[in-house]
């Protein structure tokens, strides 16, 4: 199938989760994961290079773009919480799954690693779409979900690069231009913003552009990924975002209208039903084992921190997708797993970004208060901003 086809098609099911999720009442990431593995296994739909190469630059954008929602103010006076319940979602999955793999499902060591960190991840990419789509973004819940989930994603990012990531000199230039891009974007803003802000051609939207692909591109070199340092990017220029609404709201359509729908249907094309059918049970031990884990190390701090909203903290705080198909892959690619490994791993990956969330957002959500008229038109300048403190 050509590579306009395989477009056109793509496009008709990006239209369509839309619609499903606007009908459904259900995060459109999770209907877009699903339609790609219909896609996929009953309409032949394979990912090609410029799939693989949208999703990839998608997924650092999201990342990015949760970043810059973390009030980095309320990360400093929220540190606790953030740390315990991003590090317990962290630890708990990746001793339990690593031990499950080996003790139950026979796996050896190096590949018991691999299941505990892929399966001990949070999907920052999950997350926040999903706050986005419920209007919590602002709010203090979310800001201290999203620093909470970056938590657990560092611990799996050290875990990966501490057991099986060998040093090199690309590794110590990713990682001075990680800090170069972080300092320098850091110290630019505010005149970038002054000089070439609010203008049609969006020079501040290039510049982030550019700035992640060069991330990406030293981390590809380095055989990492640039995930970690997207988020703190996007933590560092969170001032400007909070200052620009506007421009944070096309950085929001431009992602959200086609990178984003790229990124989850990729996910879906990936599930190769005919493995799972083998490896099912397995796959829902692994899932289940991964969920168990979750509810016992973040539950009692959620019930602690943000008692209110214990539970739908937790759900999404359970979900997997974007560092759990990276440490897969990773596995895959360096022998240390096989085939049939992977793709139970990866289904168990994705079943943790749609159940949870499911679950989540029809039966835990936190309500949204109605908007009175006063808030509604302060939204429509893309002014308006809940107070502080208040959990909604």
């Amino acid at each position: 199938m050509g590579d306009l086809a395989t477009a056109t098609i793509l496009a008709a099911l990006v239209l369509i989760a839309a619609v499903v999720a606007v009908e459904f009442g259900v995060s459109v990431a999770i209907i877009e994961i699903t339609l790609g593995v219909v896609a996929a296994n009953l309409f032949g739909i394979v990912s090609t290079p410029w799939i693989d190469f949208v999703g990839s630059f998608a997924g650092i954008v999201l990342t990015f773009l949760a970043g810059a929602e973390v009030d980095p103010a309320l990360l400093r006076r929220e540190w606790k919480p953030a740390v315990l319940i991003g590090g317990l979602s962290f630890l708990l999955p990746f001793i339990g799954v690593g031990l499950f793999a080996h003790y139950v499902a026979g796996w050896s060591v190096p590949q018991s690693e691999i299941a505990g960190i892929a399966l001990s991840t949070t999907s920052l990419a999950v997350v926040y779409a999903v706050l986005v789509e419920t209007g919590l973004t602002a709010s203090e819940l979310g800001k201290i979900l999203m620093a909470a989930t970056f938590v657990t994603d560092l611990g799996t990012a050290l875990a990966l690069s501490v057991l099986f990531i060998q040093p090199t000199w690309y590794l110590a230039l990713f990682i001075a231009v990680s800090v170069l891009v972080i300092v320098i974007m850091a110290g630019l803003q505010r005149p970038f913003f002054a000089r070439y802000g609010a203008r049609v051609i969006e020079p501040e939207i290039k510049g982030a552009f550019f700035a992640l692909f060069l991330l990406m591109w030293t981390a590809d070199l380095a055989r990492s990924h640039a995930v970690l340092p997207a988020f703190l990017l996007g933590l560092s220029v969170a001032d400007v975002f909070r200052r620009h609404p506007e421009e944070q709201s096309r950085f929001r359509v431009v992602c959200f209208a086609f990178l984003t729908p790229i990124f989850f249907l990729k996910g879906g094309l990936n599930v190769d039903l005919k493995y799972l059918a083998t490896g099912a049970g397995l796959l829902g031990l692994f899932l289940a084992v991964k969920i168990v884990t979750k509810f016992a190390g973040v539950l009692p701090a959620a019930l602690r921190y943000v008692r209110p909203h214990a539970v739908f903290t937790t759900l999404l705080m359970s979900t997997g997708l974007t560092f759990g198909t990276i440490s897969s892959i990773y596995g895959l690619n360096a022998g240390i797993i096989d085939q049939q490994q992977f793709t139970v791993l990866l289904g168990a990956v994705i079943g943790s970004a749609v159940i949870p969330t499911v679950i989540a957002q029809r039966w835990f959500a936190p309500p949204i208060h109605p908007l009175t008229t006063a808030e509604v038109e302060a939204i429509e300048d893309e002014e308006f901003e809940p107070p502080r403190g208040h959990l909604r």
